[in-house]
Formats: C-alpha cells, structure tokens, sequence
C-alpha cells in the first residue's frame, strides 16, 4: 500500500516544520510526503528547498481548498493508495498512521479514516455523524461527538482536513476537493460528496494527533478581529452548501439568511464598542450571502 501525506502550508514555518518532523517519525513509514506551500513570504520556500525527501508544489494563495485541490491531484497521479490530508498546525503522533491503518476494515466501504485531534491534552473534536437537509431552523450538524466519550471507531459523517486518511476510491467516485470554496467548509462538502457516492468515513478514537492552539489569550474582540476575513468564507461556503445540497426551499434559502443575521446583528452591536467589526462590514456580509446562493465561488 502506498501512502502519501499532504500538508497545505502558509506563512508558518515554525509549525510546518514540527509537522514534517512528526510525519518523518511515523512508526509506519510513509512513501512520499507531499507540501503544497501556497506562497508563503515567512522563509518557507528557502526552508523547503534544502529539504530532501519532500515533495514540494509551490504556488499563489489558493486557501486550503486549493491546497488540498493540487496536493490531492499530485498523489493520486503518483500512485497513492491513501492520501493522509493536514493542514500545517496539526502534529501526529508517532502511532497515529499505524492506528488508522488497523481500522481500514472494520467498516464496509470506508473511503476515510479519521484522527482524534487533541488540544492541550484536550480532545478537540468537530466530528459529527450525520446531515441535516431538510429544517432550515436546526443545525447542519447532526450528532456532534463534541463532549461525548467516544473510545472506539465510530462512523462518522464529516470530519475536518486535519488529518483524514483518504482512499484511492474516494477520489475514484467523487473526484478532488472544491478548489474554489477557498477556506471553510471545503472538507464539509468533500465528506458529504464521500458519504453520497456510498463510502463510510469513521473516526479512530486511537489515532492521535496534536493540534497547535492560536489566540488563547486573547479578548474577543482581539479574536474576532483577527479572525473576521475568515467569517465572511464561513457565511458564503455554508450558504452555498445549504443551497447547492438542501432539500427544501428553506434549507436552501433560508438557512443562510439566517447565519447571515446573526452576523449582521453581531455587526451592529458591536461596532460602536470594539474594533472587531465596524458597520462596513455588514454589506460585505450581504455580499458574501449572495455570493453563496449564486454559489459564485473563489477568492473573496
């Protein structure tokens, strides 16, 4: 079996090399090691280039999903059996691969292998276990493992990109990540594509893996603020998810509209005590809703 690891990396070096390093003590080896480096300015591709035994795919900005998009296409032209996906701020554990692997079977048809992502010993877990297309007032999210006590493989519906193991048949029946949803949601959409065609995704309890912790002594509006150019990729990719996938017309239009209004509202209220949002931001939140529904897509 040949397994190739794909990390997407931007601008942080310090923690791409950590990954690399944990990825080179895999108790199971791995076959080729993949680094989609998406034009980083940090040093990153002087580091890569006295690299040996990388793979290395350099290119402009294309988020995550562009990432994964190329690094995907490379192993799968390469031969790979298993495609092991991660961003650079997750650090598996030497037994992490071994782990998933031993798994592989228990299930039929299981196209991923999932880790369990810890976060300062923490379980860090945004793994759930079904779609919800149809109430526009719940969530997508059904059956979040987030607090339960999961101690063995479970099947799972969606996962993040923080280390699925990937089969050669998922790509086979669904083909590669949707490059243009740019960050968020793009592992969302390729689970539920992967759980469409039929192949089952199950999360390995045992195969751990560290995640880096960002922000943690930050106030929220020093958070938001950092983190708002993401929000506006939450609210269009979600939106587009619920309209290109839903099954009624709420989930389609309504869904959205109302993640739209709650950031709207936070918007509003805030904007006159904080830095974190300014009322600017509210009709390039329309825009990203808008953008969703005509699931008009790529970089915001």
């Amino acid at each position: 079996m040949r397994i190739t690891a794909v990390v997407v990396t931007f601008n942080r070096l310090q923690l791409l090399q950590r990954t690399i390093a944990a990825l080179r003590g895999q108790s199971r080896q791995l076959d080729e090691i993949i680094v989609v480096n998406n034009g980083s300015t940090d040093g990153t591709a002087e580091w890569l280039a006295e690299e040996s035994g990388l793979h290395v795919i350099t290119q402009g900005n294309t988020g995550g999903s562009g990432g994964f998009y190329s690094g995907m296409k490379a192993a799968y032209e390469n031969g790979a059996d298993r495609i092991w996906c991660m961003d650079d701020d997750v650090f598996p554990r030497p037994e992490c691969l071994k782990q998933l692997l031993q798994e592989k079977d228990r299930f039929p048809n299981t196209g991923i292998l999932a880790p369990r992502r810890l976060q300062e010993g923490r379980v860090f877990c945004h793994d759930f276990t079904g779609y919800n297309l149809k109430n526009p007032f719940a969530s997508m999210y059904r059956g979040r493992l987030k607090g339960k006590k999961t101690e063995h493989p479970t099947r799972v519906a969606g996962t993040a990109f923080e280390g699925p193991l990937i089969s050669r048949e998922v790509i086979e029946k669904v083909g590669l990540p949707n490059r243009d949803l740019f960050i968020f949601c793009d592992d969302t959409d390729y689970c539920l594509r992967t759980c469409l065609s039929g192949l089952a995704i199950v999360y390995v309890p045992a195969a751990l893996m560290d995640k880096a912790l960002f922000f943690a002594d930050d106030s929220w509006a020093e958070r938001e603020k950092k983190k708002k150019w993401k929000r506006y990729y939450q609210l269009r990719n979600a939106t587009y998810l619920n309209h290109h996938y839903g099954r009624t017309w709420g989930v389609r239009y309504l869904r959205g509209f109302i993640g739209l209004t709650g950031y709207v509202m936070t918007a509003a209220a805030t904007a006159p005590f904080s830095q974190a949002w300014s009322y600017a931001d509210i009709p390039r939140l329309w825009r990203a809703y808008r953008d969703g529904l005509a699931e008009r897509l790529g970089q915001l």
